[in-house]
């Protein structure tokens, strides 16, 4: 299998070419093209409860499509949101924010995960999605991706808004960015603080941020309408 990411990192499109008999599984919706010798199948990967999980919990689709190459071929896809698409092979165990995960080998079992309380008010919600395998795996963000590996003598500390994913060798809690008067007033509100050994990779644009930009600018409906 080889793969090529296309117009990053704003409107990234992930191309895949796989050999006869190669396989991916892919988010449903994320397709953007295929080859004649290529075939898809749309099925509860993991069976019912696992994609139960995945699509109450997660955010996630009920359903994936599996994408089986009976000839070499290649098969495109592409995220909902303008922003990047980043490549990682998986040997062990990746946590995913809900939205971020595009496509990835049927060698990665992709479940939910109970985040903990310390979650509740992170953008991941209390739910992430536990990516577990050896293999490829390709997540997307909103805006750019930028890696970072934090060391267990460097707390990292980053905005709930901002986070795409980050390895199971790193820990983190949830707190408030300063006193109350900083979290009312700095329009930052919460962070999480990331310790131990590992990668946490972060998008420069938080769909947070843009929502709270664009609701109050759009048009409202007038009682007398």
């Amino acid at each position: 299998m080889e793969y090529e990411i296309d117009h990053r990192p704003s409107d990234s499109l992930l191309t895949v070419s796989l050999d006869a008999g190669e396989q991916i599984r892919a988010e449903s919706g994320a397709m953007v093209s295929h080859t004649a010798g290529i075939e898809m199948e749309t099925n509860a990967t993991g069976g019912f409860l696992s994609s139960l999980r995945r699509s109450v919990m997660g955010g996630e689709s009920f359903f994936q499509n599996t994408f089986t190459a009976r000839e070499a071929g290649e098969v495109s896809f592409a995220p909902p949101l303008a922003g990047d698409i980043e490549h990682h092979p998986v040997d062990g165990t990746v946590y995913v924010q809900s939205g971020s995960y595009i496509a990835a080998t049927p060698d990665i079992d992709v479940d939910t995960e109970f985040g903990g309380a310390r979650t509740f008010f992170g953008s991941e919600g209390l739910f992430l999605l536990r990516c577990a395998g050896v293999g490829p795996l390709f997540m997307s963000s909103y805006g750019a991706i930028r890696p970072v590996d934090v060391r267990s003598s460097e707390p990292f500390v980053v905005d709930t808004g901002h986070i795409v994913a980050f390895e199971e060798g790193v820990d983190f809690t949830v707190r408030r960015v300063g006193g109350l008067k900083s979290t009312l007033t700095s329009g930052e509100g919460l962070v999480a603080e990331f310790t131990g050994e590992g990668r946490v990779w972060l998008q420069t644009r938080s769909t947070d941020a843009f929502l709270s930009w664009l609701i109050p600018k759009l048009p409202q409906r007038s009682s007398s309408q």
